[in-house]
C-alpha cells in the first residue's frame, strides 16, 4: 500500500471519532455531554445511560486518537467498530435494516476495518515496532467489535430503566393498608 493512503485515512477518520467522543463526554462541538447523551442512551434501552455514554465516548475519543497516531491500530479499530455496530443496532436500524440510513456509521466502521486490514502504514507509531495488518487482524477486529457491541447491548438491556426503578421505589415507599 502506498504510504500516503493509510495516513490520509487515519488523519480524517481519527479526528471524526475524537469529535464524536468528546461530544458525548464533554458536550464539545455541539454535543450534549454525559448527561444528555446518557438520557438518549436510556431511551434506546442502554442502561444505565450515563455509563454507556461514558464508555462510548471514551472508546470513540481514545480509539480516534490511536487511529490518528497509527498506534495499536487493530485494537482501536475493534473498539470503534463496536461503537458503530451498537449505534446501528440501537439507534439507526432498531426496527430492522432500512436502506438509505446508517451510511455514515457503516462508512466509519468500514474505514476502521480497512485500517485493521491494510495496517496503519509506514508513517505511524505502529511502524516503529511491528506493524500489524492483514486479513487475520481485520477479522479479529470485526469479531471483537461485534462481540463488544453484543455485550454492550445485552448489559444495557439487563439493567432496569431509571423510570421503572423510580416507580418501584415510590410504590415501595407508599403506606400499605
Amino acid at each position: 500500500m502506498r504510504p500516503l493512503a493509510p495516513l490520509l485515512l487515519r488523519a480524517t477518520v481519527g479526528p471524526v471519532f475524537v469529535v464524536h467522543g468528546t461530544q458525548k463526554l464533554f458536550g464539545w462541538f455541539g454535543g450534549h455531554g454525559l448527561d444528555g447523551t446518557g438520557q438518549f442512551f436510556e431511551s434506546l434501552g442502554l442502561r444505565p445511560g450515563r455509563r454507556h455514554a461514558l464508555v462510548a465516548g471514551a472508546t470513540e475519543t481514545g480509539g480516534g486518537v490511536l487511529v490518528a497516531a497509527g498506534l495499536a491500530t487493530p485494537a482501536a479499530a475493534a473498539g470503534l467498530i463496536a461503537v458503530m455496530i451498537t449505534a446501528l443496532r440501537t439507534a439507526i436500524w432498531k426496527d430492522g435494516f432500512e436502506p438509505g440510513t446508517g451510511e455514515f456509521e457503516v462508512l466509519l466502521a468500514a474505514a476502521a476495518l480497512s485500517l485493521a486490514a491494510g495496517g496503519p502504514g509506514p508513517w505511524s507509531l505502529d511502524a516503529l515496532g511491528r506493524e500489524r495488518g492483514g486479513a487475520g487482524w481485520a477479522l479479529t477486529a470485526l469479531a471483537a467489535g461485534a462481540a463488544g457491541s453484543a455485550l454492550a447491548v445485552a448489559a444495557g438491556r439487563r439493567e432496569p430503566s431509571a423510570a421503572s426503578t423510580a416507580a418501584a421505589d415510590t410504590a415501595a415507599a407508599e403506606p400499605r393498608s
